[in-house]
């Protein structure tokens, strides 16, 4: 049997018939066609699915998609605006902030979210913010490195020009 739903993915709606026991995470990647939310551990452990709900993280894979409907879903494609990447997607160009890329979309958008909550978080709130997500290639210099440059004000000048 499918439910009938309708999510709301990055500013977009999207009316969808789901068998009820489906993650939002595979909703997301197998039926609204958004692969940038990776499939990591599926028990939200690694936080690779990580995905903004009404602007908070959340692993979306232990998420069903019948219980994210009337929120607002932000997935990785949805943060560059008219072609031009998210001050956290571009500091972590800019500082190597990825090795293999698997881990990055749930990083940044953790990242964008503990940014919002502090502008300036310490090196240390950095890390607990980011506690949550596990990066298997890299031990965390380049990321904490992107992440601290957006918080050096890079971030609150780019949105403020968005």
């Amino acid at each position: 049997m499918k439910l009938l739903i309708s999510l709301k993915v990055n500013g977009q709606t999207h009316d969808l018939a789901i068998a009820p026991h489906h993650t939002l995470l595979g909703v997301l990647r197998e039926e609204v066609g958004l692969t940038g939310t990776k499939r990591g551990c599926d028990d939200g452990d690694c936080g690779t699915c990580t995905v903004l709900i009404d602007g908070n993280p959340i692993t979306s894979c232990m998420l069903l998609a019948v219980d994210a409907q009337e929120k607002e879903i932000t997935t990785i494609e949805g943060l560059a605006v008219n072609g031009q990447l998210h001050p956290v997607q571009q500091a972590f160009i800019d500082h190597g902030g990825l090795q293999c890329g698997f881990c990055t979309p749930g990083v940044i958008l953790t990242a964008k979210y503990l940014l919002e909550q502090d502008p300036a978080p310490t090196d240390e709130q950095i890390r607990l913010g980011l506690a949550g997500n596990l990066c298997r290639c890299t031990g965390y210099v380049l990321i904490l490195e992107a992440i601290s440059a957006s918080r050096d004000g890079k971030m609150q000048k780019a949105e403020a020009t968005r």
